[in-house]
């Protein structure tokens, strides 16, 4: 039995092993996230969580847990989301205190997957993700240039973004809003910009999630604005070979790495996470507190899809007319498109915006 800020914790089975490949223990695990909670709680305080939990270890089987265990301490907070689905609430936790990422962590919940919402206002999201996921041979220099293309078109809104990696092949791009916004606004927003980066760079983005369409390029998932989907944490570990983590990072190292392809670049594991923390902070910060508005196109997209609704022929085609006003609106400020690169996973020419 330990004590964390006041509260009683029983911790087993430290020297489990949770991470066949390099013998990183459930001891380690529970370690890093009580190194990293600091800047990790804040960007899970308040947020309907999800776990995603390996009792086993990251070879073995796991489950999704959304509704809170009936076994667990009074003091663990629980926010009830009513659930379409289930047709009833469902308890989601909480994660505002160290003693609850602790407890977590001795459940072996490796991964941490928030809602873009509070649990407050579930319907309005705080952010815009974008999950760059790159298909085989395409990988994480791939999504680099891609999400470099993303923040040129932010840039033109005058949004700002920030990058992380994802912790397994690819980057996440998010967009602060902190601002009134629905998942009505942001959803369809996010869908015409994937459309737009697909129109402009067909031999390396693809906006549809089929896998036989992304072979050598990358998938701007725009999906994850969706009040019912989750994003990976901030600094959470993911269930990899390694325990690798998703860090956030800086537009310049995004630079460097499409510089110099070399996908080792953007890898971190628990420890580098650690040691960036303590140089660095948290790259993160303004995801939580910058306030910036969507253009007011985003009404003008939101219109787009009520209209797919009635109709799906005609909604695409408006979604698709959609993409070519955001084109209109953020294009590149040079009336000439720059000269056609090379997409680096298959060889063929791609042309920029």
């Amino acid at each position: 039995m330990v004590e964390i800020q006041g509260r009683q914790l029983k911790l087993s089975n430290l020297d489990k092993v949770l991470y066949p490949a390099t013998g990183f223990t459930k001891g380690q695990v529970i370690d890093y996230y009580a190194h990293i909670a600091p800047v990790l709680v804040p960007h899970l305080a308040a947020r309907p969580l999800t776990l995603k939990r390996y009792p086993n270890g990251v070879d073995s089987e796991y489950f999704f847990e959304k509704n809170a265990t009936a076994h667990r301490p009074d003091w663990i907070k629980t926010a009830p989301i009513w659930s379409e689905s289930n047709r009833r609430n469902v308890n989601y936790i909480l994660a505002d205190d160290l003693p609850t990422v602790i407890w977590m962590a001795n459940l072996a919940a490796i991964e941490l997957h928030p809602s873009l919402s509070l649990a407050k206002n579930i319907d309005c999201p705080t952010m815009m993700v974008f999950d760059l996921d790159p298909g085989p041979p395409a990988n994480i220099v791939q999504c680099a240039q891609v999400g470099m293309w993303l923040r040129e078109v932010f840039e033109h809104f005058g949004l700002q973004s920030f990058p992380k990696t994802s912790g397994s092949k690819g980057l996440q791009i998010y967009v602060p809003l902190n601002t009134p916004s629905s998942y009505e606004n942001t959803k369809p927003f996010s869908h015409a910009l994937a459309r737009l980066l697909e129109d402009q760079h067909r031999e390396l983005v693809v906006s549809d999630m089929k896998k036989e369409l992304r072979k050598g390029k990358v998938l701007v998932d725009w999906s994850q604005n969706d009040e019912h989907k989750t994003t990976i944490a901030v600094y959470s570990l993911r269930a990899r070979e390694h325990p690798t983590v998703s860090t956030p990072v800086k537009w310049d190292e995004v630079e460097q790495l499409l510089r110099k392809k070399d996908p080792g670049l953007l890898v971190f594991e628990a420890g580098q996470v650690l040691k960036r923390m303590e140089k660095m902070g948290d790259l993160f910060e303004p995801v939580l507190k910058l306030k910036q508005k969507l253009p007011k196109l985003a009404a003008d997209v939101g219109a787009s899809v009520s209209a797919r609704a009635a109709s799906e022929a005609r909604g695409m085609s408006a979604l698709a007319g959609t993409g070519l006003e955001i084109a209109a609106q953020a294009g590149s400020k040079k009336k000439t498109a720059r000269p056609a690169s090379k997409n680096p996973a298959t060889g063929k020419k791609t042309r920029k915006i």
